[in-house]
Order: structure tokens, then sequence, then C-alpha cells
């Protein structure tokens, strides 16, 4: 039985979450279709502007993105205090880069004098808005209709694109928020069209790591931890990332399965993450988890907000979170 998306997204809970959307019966959004030997290639930067450009509109923020052939991943995060500081004027500018918005609000935006009915109207349209800025639903929609008209506009054929509504996971917890960031950026590796983590193309992992070649130039991705005690950034260090995602893709290599080197990321035991869990959690032995990650206990406090008595990935859990 379909869960309600109110249900699997839940600010409350949580605010990071993982987002897939997969094409209709596999088709290619990107990469080389070797059937009819079309490349579409050109379609995978759609995706990181489109990415971009919501991001600079809506109160979320992309923590991690990778764009593959026939689905992307993206991870992201709800900032609703940034939302809530935002005044109904640049509410409504913002809603007014996508959409036209109600003649109403064009007036109120031009400085036409508006009646105190009308400004009450502006004002019930702002906060509408202002949900929908903050809402996950929202910003998938926009990214897929958008990606869908182009690619169809270009296929020159009508009819759906994607497969159905895009999949989400909670990410309950700082562990399952890291596990989730690797095995995203990890995807082209476990695809086998990259090696490494720098040659991963259209993936969080290599913008960050041009960034930070660059001499640390701010980008438009949620930032990493520089220094203790930061707030709005990710709770990471970007260095310990780095190396927790490099040990990871080699770890997981044809030639070295199974192997957990003794040269462990000290996030790893910061997090209280078990080497041989995070190992099989990782690509190519894929995400164990369905609607949410993290802890034990957390999971289930989830799963009981739901109205389930058990989750897919509770047995995952136990083998990746320790203490």
């Amino acid at each position: 039985m379909t869960t309600a998306r109110s249900t699997l997204i839940d600010p409350a809970s949580t605010p990071y979450y993982h987002c897939i959307a997969r094409c209709v019966r596999q088709a290619f959004l990107c990469g080389e279709d070797h059937l009819t030997n079309k490349n579409y290639e050109h379609r995978k930067p759609w995706v990181v502007d489109r990415l971009k450009e919501l991001a600079a509109v809506f109160a979320i923020e992309v923590c991690a993105y990778a764009v593959m052939s026939n689905h992307y991943h993206v991870v992201l995060h709800i900032d609703a205090e940034c939302a809530s500081n935002w005044s109904d004027c640049e509410v409504l500018q913002r809603w007014t880069q996508l959409f036209d918005g109600p003649l109403l609000v064009q007036r109120f935006l031009t400085g036409s004098p508006l009646d105190k009915a009308e400004r009450l109207r502006v004002t019930a349209f702002a906060a509408e808005y202002r949900q929908r800025l903050m809402s996950i639903s929202w910003f998938m929609r926009c990214l897929n209709e958008h990606l869908a008209r182009k690619a169809n506009e270009e296929d020159q054929c009508k009819g759906r694109f994607w497969e159905g509504r895009f999949k989400s996971q909670a990410l309950l917890d700082e562990a399952a928020l890291l596990s989730c960031m690797a095995y995203v950026d990890l995807n082209p590796v476990r695809a086998g069209t990259a090696t490494m983590p720098e040659t991963s193309d259209f993936t969080a992992v290599q913008e960050r790591i041009g960034q930070w070649q660059d001499g640390g130039r701010k980008g438009w991705l949620k930032p990493m931890q520089t220094q203790k005690k930061q707030q709005g950034v990710i709770p990471f260090a970007l260095a310990d990332y780095f190396e927790l995602v490099d040990w990871t893709g080699r770890a997981i290599r044809e030639d070295k399965r199974g192997v957990v080197s003794s040269q462990l990321p000290p996030i790893l035991h910061r997090l209280g993450l078990d080497p041989n869990g995070w190992l099989d959690t990782m690509p190519p032995y894929g995400n164990r988890f369905a609607v949410g990650v993290g802890r034990l206990k957390v999971l289930q406090g989830f799963a009981e907000k739901m109205g389930k008595r058990w989750l897919h990935g509770m047995v995952a859990s136990r083998c990746l979170f320790v203490g």
C-alpha cells in the first residue's frame, strides 16, 4: 500500500531527505543508449543547472547529488528557519521567479495601490507560497516537470517521462546523513562509470573537490563544517568527508571486496558506525533502507509516527549503527 507523502516527509522528525527519481521504463535521461546508439550526455547539465536554480529560490539546500543514466539521486535539507525570516515581499518575489502568480500578486510586486481586502489576500498568498518554498514535494515537482518538458520537446514526443512520483528516505540522524551522502556520491563508482570520487562526473563530491582545489571558493551546495560550532552547515568536516568517500571507494573495488582497511577514517568511530556494516550499505551492495535511515531507536520512533510497527532497514540498522 502506498504511504502518503505527508507521512514520509515530516520536517518535525528530520530536515534531511534522500530523493530518487527514475525514468519511465528505465528510458535514458542521460548517458548513452546502446540499443539506439543515441547519446544523451548533454542532458546531465540540465539536472545540475535546475538544481542550482531551485536551490537559489527555495528554502531547500542540496547536500549531495548524482546524475546517472536513467535516474538521479539528491540529498536535500529543509531550511525552515531561513523561510520563516523572509518577508512576504521576498516570498512573492521568489515564487514569481518560477511561476507568474495571480494578477493581484503581480500588481503588489509592481507597487500598484491595493485596498485592505486585496492586501489581506496578498498576505494569504505569501503564507501559502512560503510553505511551498520549503516543501520537498514542490521542489521535486519543479525539478522533474522542467526536465520532462525539455526531454520530451527534444524527443518530439508526449506522455510520461518519469516512472512515478519520486521516492524519498528520511535521514533521521547524523550517521544516516553521512552514509546516504556517501552512497549518493559513490553511485558512479557502483555503476562502473568512474573509479575515483574526483572522476565521478556530475556528483556533489566532484564539485566539492573542485571548490576545495580552487582555494575553498564558495559554491551553491550546502556547506560542510570548516571549524567547530558552525551554524547552518552539514555537521562533518570537509576533509573527513573526502577521506571517508575515498576510502570507501577504494574498499569496494572488485579486487578488495570484503576487505576492511586498518586505516579507518576517524569519522566512522566518532559517529559510531561499524566498518563492515558501512561497506555492506555502500555500493555495489546497495542501500538496504527504505523510507527512513537511522539508528534503530530513531527508526522505531519514525515507524511509530507513520503508524507502522516495522520498517524495511531495521536489520541493516542493527549492523551499521553501533552504540
